[in-house]
């Protein structure tokens, strides 16, 4: 990963010159310049324009662009443009495009109008990988190369007949024969049996649910084909370039088909997207999870926040642009977390085509606006904070997030369609954020020595190993917290037998024969003052303490919440979903129990982070808040040049970034 770190932070965006006549391009080098940009995208969406009939390539425009760049000392992330094929390959192999579950078609004049497994277009893909690399190899403004664009945004899956082929392939080698797949997929069930290969198709539209574990592995598989598509562009590339080769991940609680932990070493270094939903006014949490969560699937390394907005985007039902201070607030925030890069889709706001409205770092009415007085400040924002550079984040919590456990939480035919895997993950990140904690969002597998506290929200599937690991952590002082349907099934989505929650069951001291889901609406109180809603269970305690019970709702008297010693340390678990106000009680218990203390005390609606460098470490501190605060800090605001001694007064909306004395670094 440190292989792409220089002497600052990375500022710029997507740049699509090939959208804008020639002598628009100067005035975008000296805009640049004045912003601060120092790292443009170029050439994501370019196959069209590169290669306009099959073998036939056209570089000369992209040769002046990255000549002008260079000369501007702007340096280039060159993509493979392979992100969207052209109308000639569509028309010339049909058989490229995907299909959905119900066998349409997919057709070309969007974006993605291509199979996954399609051997025709991975062929046609590296050729054009071949003939770019192969030409800007050498370039001196290219300091990195980037693969696709959003792999699997709009084609993750496709159920076409190339598709079934490799699916089947994929089992092969996943099971080795079909007894083993017959025991996985339960097909003793529902006369489902196979007895040769090419009777499996991926899980089309059918009559009525679908095999579960049919499904599951077709999520596997599709996440698995396009993550062949970024290694076979990766292979190809390190044949040819000596550059870093990333690709933007998309992580949050939106797109989910995109098992990015796999990914993970698939990169020179981890790159991601995010967007705000525009509709919620604590959105800012929604960045914070997706920051964090970066930074957990980069294995805790700086990361690179390739895409995100200057105001508002064009795709959500109503596309609110951000107030004054908003972007700097955004981007500042994911710096906080580890972002040692800060781009934004895309340079210039497009004048055509399906983005027409989303913003950019320039808007339409150009550079005398708003957008682009804050896109100047925060660059000069960024290279203030050039020192912060290769730093990583301080944290003691972790929770556990596994897309498999997503991917089989949701699919049909189980207790309760209010079940939703982001659910208790925002809500339990939620009341971390707000009690200034933060914390890394890691795989079940990852090394959880060096927390204090872990949380597994929703784990619904988990494996042994994973089980065991959490275990130890316990049994070595940890304190762990469960939620309900956690630990439920194993890898082949197969129920662990003897009582809920299966794989957590003597961790955590209980067992619960039956679950009690709730009814649309229906609430129900504990006997600790707390309200909750959507499930219950019958729940019995197996030398677990009782925290709280039921006083009404189907189960009164039956336990909700416990807590079980085990070694040296103590298992919670959650078998109702608290309200907000229960969950932020439950939340500053656990936190009180581990031992784990804020960044820095400040009020509600302040976020605050450390990030450390050996000795060196930097307090950002991000007001959200419309009034004045205050917090205890000693040391330099980068931002201002401003020394603080003891006590740092930040204005409404506004950030600091302090350097803070060493004396202070525990606060």
């Amino acid at each position: 990963m440190r292989r792409w770190q220089g002497d600052g932070i990375y500022f710029g965006g997507d740049y699509n010159p090939e959208q804008w006549p020639e002598r628009t391009w100067s005035e975008d080098v000296e805009l640049m310049r004045r912003a601060g940009v120092n790292l443009v995208s170029v050439g994501i969406f370019s196959w069209a324009l590169l290669e306009p009939t099959p073998g036939r390539f056209e570089f000369d425009w992209l040769d002046r662009v990255l000549d002008l760049l260079h000369g501007g000392g702007i340096q280039v992330d060159l993509a493979t443009a392979t992100a969207s094929p052209p109308p000639w390959l569509a028309r010339a192999h049909p058989e490229t495009l995907p299909r959905r579950a119900d066998g349409a078609i997919l057709w070309p004049g969007g974006r993605q109008a291509y199979c996954p497994s399609s051997p025709v277009f991975r062929e046609r893909s590296l050729d054009l990988v071949r003939a770019v690399a192969g030409r800007y190899a050498e370039h001196p403004a290219v300091v990195m190369w980037h693969v696709s664009n959003e792999l699997g945004c709009h084609n993750v899956h496709c159920y076409c007949d190339v598709s079934a082929e490799a699916f089947r392939d994929w089992l092969r080698e996943r099971y080795g024969d079909l007894d083993r797949l017959n025991d996985a997929w339960g097909t003793a069930f529902w006369s489902q049996r196979y007895g040769d290969w090419a009777e499996i198709n991926p899980p089309r539209t059918a009559p009525t649910f679908a095999n579960p574990t049919q499904q599951l592995d077709f999520l596997r598989f599709s996440s698995d084909e396009q993550r062949a598509q970024l290694r076979a562009e990766r292979k190809l590339l390190k044949t040819l370039v000596s550059q870093p080769v990333t690709t933007n991940f998309m992580i949050g609680t939106g797109i989910k088909h995109m098992d990015y932990y796999s990914w993970a070493g698939d990169v020179d270094l981890v790159s991601n997207d995010h967007y705000l939903t525009a509709a919620d006014p604590q959105a800012h949490l929604g960045l914070a999870l997706s920051a964090d969560h970066t930074r957990g699937v980069a294995g805790g390394d700086p990361w690179l926040l390739m895409e995100h907005s200057t105001s508002a985007v064009n795709w959500q039902p109503r596309n609110v642009a951000k107030l004054p201070g908003q972007l700097r607030r955004n981007s500042l925030a994911h710096v906080a977390r580890g972002a040692d890069g800060v781009l934004f889709f895309q340079w210039r706001a497009a004048r055509a085509g399906a983005e027409k409205f989303h913003s950019a770092l320039v808007p339409h009415a150009g550079a005398d606006t708003k957008v682009f007085r804050e896109v100047c400040q925060l660059g000069a924002d960024l290279k203030a904070l050039a020192e912060v550079r290769g730093s990583r984040v301080d944290a003691d919590v972790a929770i556990l997030f596994d897309w498999e456990a997503w991917w089989g939480v949701e699919l049909d035919s189980h207790p309760s369609v209010d079940v939703r895997y982001a659910d208790r993950l925002t809500a339990l990140y939620g009341a971390l954020w707000r009690a200034g904690v933060t914390a890394d969002i890691v795989h079940p597998s990852a090394d959880l020595t060096g927390y204090r506290l872990v949380l597994a929200p929703t784990l619904y599937l988990v494996r042994d190993a994973d089980a065991d690991a959490l275990r130890r952590f316990v049994e070595a002082g940890g304190t762990a917290a469960v939620t309900y349907f956690s630990g439920i099934v194993d890898s082949d989505d197969h129920i662990r037998l003897g009582g809920y929650p299966g794989a957590f069951r003597e961790l955590l001291g209980i067992h619960t024969e039956e679950f009690f889901p709730l009814r649309e609406g229906e609430q129900v109180r504990l006997d600790d003052g707390s309200t909750a809603d959507v499930w219950t269970e019958w729940l019995h305690t197996d030398g677990a303490e009782v925290l709280a019970s039921y006083t009404d709702g189907p189960l009164p008297g039956v336990p909700a919440l416990t807590r079980h010693p085990v070694g040296a340390g103590t298992a919670w678990y959650v078998g109702t979903r608290l309200d907000e106000p229960a969950t932020d009680r439950l939340v500053a218990r656990l936190l009180d129990e581990a031992g784990v203390a804020p960044a820095a005390q400040a009020p509600t609606g302040v976020e605050v982070v450390r990030r450390r460098d050996g000795e060196r470490t930097w307090l950002f501190v991000i007001n959200h808040t419309e009034a004045e605060v205050r917090l205890s800090a000693t040391g330099t605001d980068l931002l201002t040049g401003a020394r603080c001694a003891g006590v740092l007064t930040v204005p409404a909306g506004e950030v600091a970034v302090i350097r803070e004395d060493p004396a202070t670094d525990s606060a």
